[in-house]
């Protein structure tokens, strides 16, 4: 098996949700007691979502590359970066480190067209939810329309996100607000959902939703886990994963 690298910590709720969710995969597909050949660096949030919030995405770039390093030396075959937001700062982190980044936006996209959706919903955090943001150009490059939530709606989701699903407080009023929202972006021509922040799959289930829903942790785990089981001879099809179109503005 191959061993992946995961830069976590953004948040711990749903870094913990990738560690169950690629072995728990391993251990279906091969049996036994088997699981993932794994590497974690969790990162500390407070600094990161400080970043975030005064702007500055190179410092928070230059922490996630050292860590994509870190990961490499340690012997990590491929990364994966167990966060949306922080795909803003992708081409970074590629260039940091000479293995492949299975980039987040690759598993949903694909996902969705196997379901035939081209135009759909984003719930995420306030800076993947920005109309002409990295997000919404990242999935056009990708083949889906990208349908951003009202900006009243978007302060509301960016706020439960941080102050509730991060340190894992699940309320069932704010699954309701979401479904809310939900409800208008489907009035409006969403096809489907994208739970385009690792945290919101701990809030909202299918059943929640009348559209399909696309857990993008969930997505990225599953990739995660087919890297891990891949055969030497399929591995020309992941590291073709460090070329354009990643590298997102």
């Amino acid at each position: 098996m191959r061993t992946i690298g995961i830069i976590g910590g953004m948040s711990p709720e749903s870094t913990a949700c990738y560690y169950r969710d690629i072995n728990r995969i391993v251990n279906q597909t091969k049996g036994g007691n088997h699981s993932a050949p794994l590497i974690l660096y969790s990162v500390e949030f407070q600094a990161i979502a400080e970043q975030q919030k005064n702007g500055d995405w190179q410092a928070a770039a230059a922490t996630l590359a050292r860590a994509a390093r870190i990961l490499q030396q340690a012997g990590a075959q491929a990364l994966v970066l167990a966060t949306n937001t922080m795909h803003k700062v992708a081409p970074q982190i590629e260039a940091a480190a000479d293995i492949p980044l299975l980039h987040i936006l690759d598993a949903a996209a694909a996902a969705l067209h196997r379901q035939g959706i081209s135009r759909a919903a984003v719930l995420g955090t306030r800076f993947t939810m920005q109309a002409n943001g990295f997000y919404a150009e990242g999935l056009r490059q990708r083949g889906i329309d990208a349908l951003m939530p009202a900006p009243a709606d978007q302060d509301d989701i960016h706020r439960i996100i941080f102050q509730e699903l991060c340190v894992g407080d699940i309320r069932p009023q704010s699954r309701e607000r979401y479904r809310d929202i939900i409800a208008r972006l489907r009035q409006n021509g969403a096809e489907g959902v994208i739970l385009g922040c690792t945290e919101i799959g701990l809030l909202l289930q299918p059943h929640d939703c009348p559209l399909p829903l696309f857990d993008t942790a969930a997505l990225h785990a599953q990739a995660a886990a087919e890297f891990v089981l891949a055969q030497d001879a399929n591995l020309h099809c992941f590291n073709a994963h460090k070329a354009p179109p990643h590298a997102l503005p």
